[in-house]
């Protein structure tokens, strides 16, 4: 939640504290700047206990939530789960419309236009090199007391099927720093347009701050697709983990995670 801003976490509160009569507050797996979409967020909330879960709640908070925000289940949860902290990973995927045309009408919401071309290959070669645990000061924008330190764990791209023109990058981490995925897509495109060679992405993870040369990709291509957890009896060792600040020293050289 932001003073002064609508934010779909300010919404969803203001909808789940009508429901059940009282303020609540919402803890959410990540954040997303604005523009950028979720299909797979998740939060959790402490709700009264004679409230009713499960679909009927979906139905009333339905009615009440406005038409660009969705509930699509409600389920109890052990009280070790949180969805900040206790999250394995974060799943992201990036739609960029490479051909002359751009993004079609009906996908515009969720589809960058790139009319340039790109090379997937040469996207992909050049993503090989920023897979692993890394600094990614480069591609963050700075936080005060926050690590920029993640583990890349996968980052493809690929034409989607059905759309011709149409290329998705995959790209999921333990977590994400501000803007680092639409920096990555940015230092990507790059290559794949050719102004940059494919050494270049990898080479900017060197550097011990944000590298004003990256542009900075659309909010509207960017959606969270999905957020894993542990199992129920790993989760508060997976909290306790999460909540451990990384620092640079800490980063043993070891092959990039798949």
């Amino acid at each position: 939640m932001q003073p002064g801003r609508r934010t779909v976490c300010g919404v969803l509160t203001e909808a789940l504290s009508t429901c059940v009569r009282r303020p609540v507050a919402l803890t959410v797996a990540g954040r997303t700047d604005a523009g950028v979409h979720a299909t797979g967020q998740v939060a959790h909330v402490d709700l009264p206990a004679e409230t009713e879960l499960g679909d009927r709640l979906v139905r009333r908070l339905a009615r009440l939530l406005p038409t660009d925000v969705r509930v699509r289940a409600v389920t109890e949860v052990p009280a070790e789960f949180d969805a900040r902290f206790a999250a394995l990973r974060r799943h992201y995927r990036y739609r960029v419309a490479v051909g002359p045309h751009g993004a079609e009408p009906l996908r515009a919401r969720d589809t960058v236009s790139w009319p340039y071309g790109a090379d997937p290959a040469a996207m992909n070669a050049a993503a090989e090199g920023l897979l692993g645990e890394h600094d990614f000061a480069a591609y963050c924008r700075h936080r005060e007391g926050a690590t920029t330190i993640r583990e890349l764990q996968r980052l493809v791209w690929a034409p989607v099927p059905g759309e011709d023109g149409v290329l998705a990058a995959e790209v999921s981490a333990d977590a994400f720093c501000h803007s680092m995925v639409r920096s990555l897509v940015g230092a990507l495109l790059a290559v794949g347009r050719g102004q940059r060679p494919v050494d270049w992405p990898a080479g900017l993870l060197r550097r011990a701050e944000r590298a004003s040369d990256v542009a900075v990709a659309p909010a509207h291509g960017l959606t969270l697709t999905g957020v894993d957890y542990p199992p129920d009896a790993e989760l508060a060792a997976r909290a306790t983990i999460t909540r451990r600040v990384r620092l640079p020293a800490h980063i043993a050289p070891r092959p990039p995670a798949r």
